[in-house]
């Protein structure tokens, strides 16, 4: 793991020699600076951290918030560290975990002022603090990673054997093109707006497709047509992602069109399914041109404002996840080393199985243009849309028009209107007028139910998108004049105020 250095650090005690490769670093839009001087409060000397002995007296209290994926493992060391009676400085370490969506945690923290109520975070990714160093909010220090997990694309066994599994690899674009062809495979992704997992997989998709298509136009199209389909089967966070799996193996489950075959999601978070009871376990295919990776930054927040005690209980809290016995902790929930090196035991209770790429190493963090942008078509191909459709059905539209061989408006029209519809997300809100002249007293439209988001439930068991795909066939012409002006006016009115 890499820690921060002091001019006078020695290495913690107990961690061993391992090798360490050199982390790279993640930003967002600004690097998360590492400012820890001599002298700081942020001490790793082992001089200071006294181990072991009975606690008795006064402690020191760390609150730690945290990824839920990586939440319980946390748990499980600072309980041992509290049964064992682990010392920092001649107190008692008390160090109280919480899992926190990494999301909701950038958020908070991005706001000033922000007074955390924990001094230790650690996200799921260094893109979170980064987000938040950029958006001017509170002042945080990675003090190194605890661990780190691949990204892959897990599948229900009936999905893997179709994509050749294990045999057959996949680059990143080849992978989403398979998963995503219409073939019957449903696949599922967390909301790259609040997921790492999802942002990193769109990203490695992003640059898969510029490297293949060495145009920035077709590349930026090919990654947009990808995230519209992906959109259709997005889940709202990691937490859900899982839970759109067949929950068993049955032939209805496996069936029903709001189960996923496939999801992108870390190897981690196979582990844990596959090591747990309740639905068919997963297969994981590696993108044999690297895997993105979620990296776990231990980060101190607002380390100027801690005690001595607190930062030196926080820094004795990492030198224990960073030993022996912490690291095997977090190998037992499914987590690789901070290092990335895979463990063949771990992969293939994740789903991993030679001969997949499990071991090749994972490519470079997006920079921060390419993650803003891609956050940016993300949210602009996706974001719901509202919509007002007006139909005139004055009874001048049901008469003959010899331009178009004696065929009348609504018949020219019964089939491009719901063609229109399969342009929308299910997200998407579409409202249906009609107008004539002073066809509701002095108003010339009526708004017409069902009114709703698309892919909500609507009457007899169908969709807003069927009920309006109905009407649309059969409009019922009226005696009374057209009333377009009138009618456009309201409508832009109302679209301004909502």
């Amino acid at each position: 793991m890499g820690h921060h250095s002091l001019p006078d650090d020695s290495a913690p005690a107990g961690t061993g020699a391992r090798p360490r490769r050199r982390r790279r670093t993640v930003a967002v839009a600004t690097a998360v600076v590492l400012a820890v001087a001599a002298g700081s409060a942020v001490a790793l000397r082992t001089d200071l951290l006294p181990f072991g002995g009975a606690c008795g007296g006064s402690s020191v209290e760390v609150d730690v918030v945290a990824s839920p994926d990586i939440a319980p493992a946390l748990q499980t060391v600072a309980k041992k560290a509290r049964d064992d009676a682990t010392r920092t400085d001649g107190k008692c370490l008390d160090v109280r975990v919480r899992a926190r969506p990494a999301d909701e945690v950038a958020d908070s923290l991005a706001q000033r002022p922000a007074n955390p109520e924990f001094q230790v975070w650690i996200p799921d990714s260094s893109l979170w603090a980064a987000q938040v160093a950029d958006e001017g909010g509170s002042s945080l220090t990675a003090a190194g990673t605890i661990a780190s997990s691949p990204i892959a694309l897990g599948t229900v066994p009936s999905a893997a054997k179709a994509l050749g599994w294990p045999d057959t690899t996949y680059t990143w674009t080849a992978l989403t093109r398979a998963a995503t062809s219409g073939s019957g495979l449903h696949l599922g992704v967390a909301d790259p707006t609040r997921s790492a997992t999802g942002l990193l997989a769109l990203a490695r998709t992003d640059a898969a497709n510029r490297k293949e298509a060495k145009d920035g136009g077709r590349a930026a199209g090919r990654t947009t047509a990808t995230a519209k389909l992906l959109y259709e089967r997005v889940a709202d966070g990691d937490g859900r992602l899982l839970a759109t799996l067949p929950h068993d193996a049955s032939g209805a489950e496996q069936r029903n069109p709001r189960r996923n075959q496939a999801l992108l999601l870390s190897e981690q978070a196979a582990y844990a399914h596959n090591t747990t009871a309740g639905g068919p376990a997963l297969d994981l295919l590696y993108p044999e041109d690297g895997a993105a990776e979620l990296d776990y930054p231990y980060t101190l927040v607002n380390d100027q404002e801690l005690t001595a005690d607190q930062s030196r209980a926080a820094n004795r809290f990492l030198t224990l996840l960073d030993d022996t016995d912490g690291q095997n902790t977090l190998r037992g929930h499914g987590f690789r080393s901070s290092s990335g090196s895979a463990d063949p035991k771990l992969v293939g209770a994740a789903g991993g199985r030679a001969p997949q790429p499990y071991a090749t190493a994972t490519t470079n963090p997006p920079s921060a243009g390419e993650l803003k942008a891609l956050l940016g078509m993300w949210t602009t191909t996706v974001q719901s849309t509202r919509v007002t459709t007006a139909v005139d059905v004055p009874v001048s539209t049901a008469l003959p028009d010899p331009g178009q061989g004696g065929r009348s408006r609504p018949a020219l029209t019964k089939d491009s209107r719901p063609q229109a519809l399969d342009t929308f997300t299910p997200g998407d809100e579409v409202r249906r007028w009609k107008f004539a002249a002073c066809l509701d007293g002095t108003k010339d439209y009526v708004e017409l139910p069902p009114t709703g988001r698309l892919g909500e439930g609507g009457e007899n068991s169908g969709t807003h998108r069927d009920a309006l795909a109905t009407a649309f066939r059969s409009p019922t012409p009226v005696p009374r004049a057209t009333g377009p002006y009138a009618t456009a006016l309201a409508a832009y009115r109302q679209a301004r105020a909502t």
